[in-house]
């Protein structure tokens, strides 16, 4: 089996990593510090129970030998840091290699998806063997081998099949998609309106008003999509509208807890100061925003989170807005 780089030892990067080593598959696994490198190594070795994959999972922090024979490399650093990491590893990246984004997130900046960003940046590398991998992934539930499903989505669906091939295993199914953009945007916008969600949990707003809030939030979702080139179909589907559901629902998703915490009244800054790890739906609500912004859509929903998070709406007002917004929705 072809060798495996994963660029970021992220929470879901080495989640990954472990995946592809239970298929037998050689992978390394490239950290940003030397400190980081060391620490995940020592944590394999002292995690017996992953002693099988001791002889192809590794971790590294020099960037040649993690890509030295790589012919899949997996992007699983964060949605803003994606950018200025291809900068570093381009000019070792060969037209033969697949690629594959792990990142759910929009760059804040510029509002462009993360396979736009790669096309930008790559030059050796052809659309055709750019690949998004997005779907219902909670990384500590795939790592106690829970059931779990995503998808592949390539422009040339033989390349995605090779990336299937690799990843699936009895507990991780992986589907396979041609809708590239559609994808990607699921992944990325399911986490705006998570955070909403959240934030309804942190006011004790309830489960009816949260299914209104995913009703009506994941039709701007679609909506947005369909301008921005996305199929439907794929918004009601696992990279959609299970993703949705997932990130959501569960107090394991990030952005969940940012939403939660926010709804109970603490700044943001200092909820994300306390966190490990990225809630990417941050930087893409802002991305969001000026996308609708220049597009003219009419995304209440959306903006109700945006307010919240850019500190122009409380989140003691959020119940007022909402209610607003939906006698609004009521009158058309």
């Amino acid at each position: 089996m072809p060798d495996v780089a994963v660029i970021g030892a992220t929470t879901w990067g080495t989640t990954l990593g472990r995946l592809l080593a239970g298929n037998g598959i050689d992978v390394s696994v490239w950290a940003r510090t030397e400190a980081k490198a060391e620490e995940m190594r020592k944590g394999q070795q002292e995690d017996m129970s992953k002693a099988c994959l001791s002889s192809h999972l590794f971790f590294t922090n020099d960037i040649d030998e993690a890509l030295r024979s790589a012919e899949l490399v997996i992007l699983a650093v964060p949605a803003q840091t994606l950018r200025q990491n291809l900068k570093r590893i381009k000019d070792r990246l060969t037209a033969s290699m697949i690629l594959v984004n792990a990142a759910k997130g929009l760059e804040a900046e510029s509002g462009k998806r993360m396979s736009e960003v790669i096309l930008e940046e790559v030059s050796s590398i052809s659309p055709e063997r750019v690949c998004i991998l997005s779907g219902p992934n909670l990384s500590r539930e795939i790592d106690q081998c829970l059931p779990a499903t995503s998808v592949i989505a390539a422009y040339d669906t033989g390349v995605a099949r090779k990336v299937k091939a690799q990843l699936d295993t009895p507990d991780f199914s992986v589907f396979i998609s041609d809708d590239v953009v559609g994808v990607e945007l699921c992944g990325a916008l399911k986490n705006v309106i998570a955070l909403g969600a959240g934030m309804f949990d942190g006011l004790d707003l309830g489960n009816n008003a949260k299914a209104v809030l995913f009703t009506l939030g994941w039709s701007e979702v679609v909506s947005l999509g369909v301008a921005l080139g996305a199929k439907v179909d794929t918004f009601y589907g696992l990279a959609g509208f299970g993703d949705l559901i997932a990130t959501g629902n569960s107090t394991l998703s990030r952005n969940h807890y940012v939403g939660y915490e926010l709804g109970k009244g603490r700044p943001l800054d200092e909820i994300t100061a306390s966190m490990t790890n990225i809630a990417e739906g941050i930087d893409t609500t802002i991305a969001v925003h000026k996308l609708v912004s220049g597009l003219g859509l009419d995304v209440p929903i959306m903006n109700l989170v945006y307010g919240v998070l850019s500190g122009s709406l409380s989140s003691s007002e959020l119940t007022a807005r909402f209610k607003e917004a939906l006698e609004i929705q009521a009158k058309t």
